[in-house]
C-alpha cells in the first residue's frame, strides 16, 4: 500500500453527550457545526472573534458531530470544547453535567491518503502498529479518507512507531514509497491495557487481549432492528454553477468593507439539510468536516428525503451498522472497535469488492457491513464475546 499520513494543525477533544441531554445541548452542537455563530457576540478586536481550529476561509480544520443509538459525539477543536461546551456544562445540574464526558486528554489527528488496499485492509495496516506500541486510537472512516485520532502525549511514540513500519518522514508527512508492511493481521482500535502493562508483543496476543477485555465487560454486538444506513458526500465546490467564479474568500476585508462570511464558501443548501437533520434527533448520523474534502456523511436512509439532492454517492445502497457499547470500558479504550472488524475481515476472508466502513465515537464503536454481510460478521462475533466462549 502507497500511504501518506501527516499531522493536522490543532489538538482536539472527545465530548460524549447522553442521549436524554441531546436537545438540551443541541445548540452548543450547532454553534460548532456553524462556526461563524461564534463571533457574533464578541467584539471584533476581541480573541474569540479571530476563530481558533479553522482554515484561512473559516472552515474547520476537522469535525466530526455523531447521532448513534447510543450517545451523540463530537471530536472538536479543544477551543471549540473550551470556550463553547464548558460554559454551557456549568449551567446545568451536578446530576446532569456528570453525565456528559469531555476527554482529559486532548488528541492529535492523522489524516490518511491512501492507495492499493481496500478499506478493511487499511485500518488494519494502519492501526496495528500504533495498537502494538501501546498507543490508544480511535478510527474514522469517512466517504474519501482515514483519520485516527491520537492521544497528543503520544506524539513521539506515533512518529516511533511510523518510522519503525517503513514510512518516511517529509516535511510533517509520513510517506510510504512501497509495500506497507509484511506481517499483515486484525488490528486493535486501541490499547485496551493498563498503562503498567506491557504492549502485547504480536497480533494474536494483542488480539486475545481485545476480546478478552470486551467479554469481562459484558459488551455484546447488536443490530438496530430496521436501521439501514448510506455513505454519501456533499458536492465539491466547484460543482455548485453558482460558485464556480467566486473569487477566493480571505479572512480580510471585501471590496465592500465586509469581511468574508463562513457563508461565502459552504453548500448552504446542503448545511440546511444537515441542520435539520439534527434538530429531529435522528437514530443514526455521522457528519465529518475535513479541510481538503467535501463533507462526508453516514446517515439513516430515512433522513435521505431530508437532504433532497445536496448528496452525492450510491444512496440505494444498504449498510448495516453492528454497535457495541463500550460505556463500560476506560474512555481511551473505545476506538477497540478496529480491532473487533480487524477479526471480521479475517476470519470472512472479504473480498476488496465488500463495503466495510468504521466509526469510533467517545463512547462506543460501529463497524458498518452490508446487510448480508452484518448477518455473517454477527455470526462471528456473538459467539467470541459470549461469556463461556
Amino acid at each position: 500500500m502507497n500511504a501518506q499520513i501527516s499531522f493536522l494543525n490543532g489538538t482536539y477533544t472527545l465530548i460524549h453527550i447522553p442521549l436524554n441531554l441531546y436537545s438540551t445541548l443541541l445548540q452548543p452542537i450547532l454553534r460548532v457545526l456553524l462556526p461563524q455563530s461564534q463571533s457574533v457576540s464578541s467584539p471584533r478586536e476581541s480573541p474569540e472573534f479571530e476563530l481558533q481550529g479553522l482554515t484561512s476561509d473559516g472552515q474547520h480544520g476537522f469535525l466530526n458531530i455523531s447521532v448513534t443509538p447510543i450517545e451523540c459525539s463530537l471530536v472538536c477543536h479543544s477551543s471549540w470544547a473550551q470556550n463553547v461546551f464548558e460554559p454551557v456544562l456549568q449551567t446545568l445540574s451536578r446530576e446532569a453535567a456528570k453525565t456528559v464526558s469531555i476527554s482529559k486528554d486532548s488528541y492529535l489527528i492523522l489524516s490518511v491518503i491512501s492507495a492499493g488496499l481496500d478499506v478493511a485492509g487499511r485500518v488494519m495496516e494502519l492501526t496495528s502498529p500504533l495498537a502494538l506500541a501501546g498507543i490508544p486510537l480511535f478510527f474514522i472512516t469517512t466517504y474519501y479518507s482515514d483519520f485516527i485520532l491520537v492521544p497528543t502525549k503520544e506524539r513521539a511514540n506515533v512518529t516511533q512507531s511510523l518510522l519503525a513500519k517503513g514510512f518516511e518522514l517529509s516535511d510533517n508527512n509520513f510517506v510510504s514509497p512501497g509495500a506497507y508492511g509484511h506481517n499483515r493481521g486484525p488490528s486493535r482500535g486501541s490499547s485496551s491495557s493498563p498503562p503498567n502493562t506491557p504492549p502485547p508483543s504480536n497480533v494474536a496476543e494483542l488480539q486475545a487481549r481485545t476480546f478478552n477485555l470486551l467479554k469481562k465487560r459484558d459488551v455484546a454486538p447488536y443490530i438496530v432492528e430496521g436501521l439501514e444506513l448510506v455513505h454519501c458526500s456533499g458536492r465539491e465546490m466547484s460543482q455548485l454553477s453558482h460558485f464556480n467564479h467566486r473569487p477566493m474568500a480571505s479572512r480580510h476585508a471585501t471590496n465592500n468593507g465586509r469581511r468574508p462570511s463562513w457563508a461565502d464558501n459552504v453548500d448552504t443548501k446542503l448545511y440546511t439539510c444537515i441542520i435539520s437533520a439534527l434538530v429531529s434527533q435522528p437514530r443514526f448520523i455521522s457528519i465529518t468536516l475535513a479541510q481538503d474534502d467535501p463533507p462526508s456523511l453516514l446517515l439513516d436512509k430515512a433522513l435521505l428525503e431530508v437532504f433532497g439532492d445536496s448528496l452525492v454517492g450510491d444512496i440505494e445502497s444498504c449498510l448495516i451498522p453492528i454497535f457495541l457499547d463500550l460505556d463500560n470500558l476506560p474512555f481511551e479504550s473505545t476506538g477497540i472497535v478496529c480491532g473487533v472488524a480487524g477479526r471480521l475481515v479475517q476470519d470472512m476472508q472479504m473480498a476488496a469488492s465488500f463495503e466495510l466502513s468504521y466509526l469510533s465515537t467517545a463512547r462506543a464503536g460501529a463497524v458498518v457491513l452490508s446487510e448480508e454481510q452484518s448477518v455473517r460478521a454477527l455470526g462471528i462475533l456473538k459467539p467470541l464475546l459470549a461469556k463461556d466462549a
